[in-house]
């Protein structure tokens, strides 16, 4: 999608600080950090949401939650725990709307919702 910041992040239009990348997936550092350590996980497929996957879409899927954990094993929060976030739609707080995960860690991060 050509005024996508994250499919331009992906083609390499735009710069970022790249952590890990594969034919499918792009880690890099978020801009604006929430935590110690804080990168996004995207698909380099534009896929708007969690909402607009199709079950052409799981291995790919399959793929960005496997790299959200060599990301967190890499930047090395992967044995002291990281939490993994998903925001969906504009009450879920999603600003850019392709669909990314955040990976945060490097610090202990307060209690969410149901403590679990």
């Amino acid at each position: 999608m050509s005024d996508c910041i994250f499919c331009k992040i992906a083609a390499g239009e735009m710069p970022s600080n790249k952590v890990l990348e594969t034919e499918n997936v792009l880690v890099f550092h978020d801009i604006a950090p929430a935590a110690k350590v804080h990168v996004l996980v995207i698909p380099k497929k534009h896929i708007a949401s969690l909402n607009d996957i199709t079950e052409e879409d799981a291995s790919l899927m399959g793929e960005v939650l496997l790299a959200a954990k060599q990301a967190a094993e890499t930047l090395g929060i992967a044995d002291s725990g990281y939490r993994v976030i998903n925001n969906i739609g504009s009450d879920g707080g999603q600003v850019v709307h392709h669909i990314h995960f955040h990976v945060l860690g490097g610090e202990k991060l307060g209690a969410l919702v149901g403590n679990s």
